[in-house]
């Protein structure tokens, strides 16, 4: 069996799906349902059983063996970064990721689970290590503080370990995430809505729409996870990011050009006020990250991962025909 937490999430039922198309449907979902929303994202997979949050800790200290499974993939996180209750946070993020850590040790299961590029904070160096790391936020703190713990730790499991430190990731699946689901899914809206989409102003010595972010699409996010399901010999903390920082309105010219089947520059689209300025909002200074690139290094360069990651123009792409195909 292999367990998922967050299986109804964003990443983690587009996983449980990578899982499916691999024949494999001996799946434990894992998460709390109270937005039931998110039953779309696993309607359509092939799982074994399902089981909540706090149901499945508790039964984890209690040190039920689910079978002995071959796998835990922990995805489930509060991962609101504007989440300001920082024992809520620590609680869910932190704690848990602990009590999964020390049960993988003991039964001797690979553990693979979801870090954040927000340990990164306001650097501009994306390397896995510590010197490059730095919370912005309480959310930013749990996933750093868990790392760090796996780090000074690594005696808890003799088994696979692997964090996975997700960049900006955008596909299908996210729609319930609210504020926080990816800036291509809210262009759609916006363009739905209103006709027009809209991104900060400048921020950060950065030009309107100019702040630049590594933008992943969720079927490469998919594709590492399974990667490292496939190599349990493999160990570490990996970024998980395209390699490139494209600009917000990078992204926003890709969803009006696929909208509009159009091939037209920010710059023209700006001029036909498709794409529309709002000023920075105060309560994100010194909280936002303006630049992200990921250090592909430590999961390409070593030959951990060889496969290229796409573009926001093809992905964004990719993603946009997808919602468009359901709305």
């Amino acid at each position: 069996m292999i367990i998922v937490t967050g299986g109804a999430g964003f990443i983690g039922s587009n996983i449980v799906r990578g899982l499916n198309k691999r024949g494999l449907n001996n799946i434990l979902v894992v998460d709390d349902l109270s937005d039931g929303n998110k039953i779309r994202n696993i309607e359509d997979c092939d799982i074994e059983d399902y089981m909540d949050k706090d149901e499945f800790l508790n039964r984890i200290k209690q040190g039920m063996e689910f079978g002995g499974p071959t796998a835990i993939y922990h995805q489930g996180a509060c991962s609101d970064t504007m989440e300001a209750d920082g024992r809520f946070i620590m609680q869910t993020n932190y704690e848990y990721s602990k009590s999964l850590y020390h049960y993988c040790g003991e039964y001797s299961i690979p553990y693979i689970y979801a870090s954040s590029a927000s340990v990164y904070g306001g650097g501009e160096v994306f390397k896995e290590q510590p010197k490059y790391e730095q919370a912005l936020n309480a959310y930013a703190y749990s996933k750093l503080l868990f790392d760090r713990y796996v780090r000074k730790n690594p005696g808890v499991s003799d088994s696979q370990v692997v964090g996975l430190r997700y960049f900006n990731v955008y596909g299908k699946g996210e729609e319930h995430k609210g504020r926080m689901a990816s800036v291509a899914y809210h262009f759609f809206n916006q363009y739905h809505e209103q006709g027009y989409v809209k991104l900060f102003g400048g921020s950060g010595g950065y030009a309107d729409g100019e702040q630049l972010r590594d933008f992943v699409w969720i079927d490469d996010v998919v594709d590492v996870n399974l990667h490292f399901l496939e190599h349990p010999e493999a160990n570490g903390t990996f970024n998980v990011g395209s390699g490139r920082a494209q600009s917000f309105n990078d992204v926003a010219t890709a969803v009006l050009n696929t909208l509009e089947n159009a091939t037209k520059t920010s710059e023209q689209w700006v001029a036909e006020k498709k794409i529309q300025y709002i000023e920075f909002p105060q309560a994100l200074v010194g909280k936002y990250q303006s630049y992200t690139k990921a250090d592909l290094t430590n999961l390409t360069m070593s030959g951990e991962y060889s496969k290229n990651f796409a573009k926001v123009e093809e992905g964004v792409k990719n993603y946009v025909t997808q919602l468009a195909a359901v709305r």
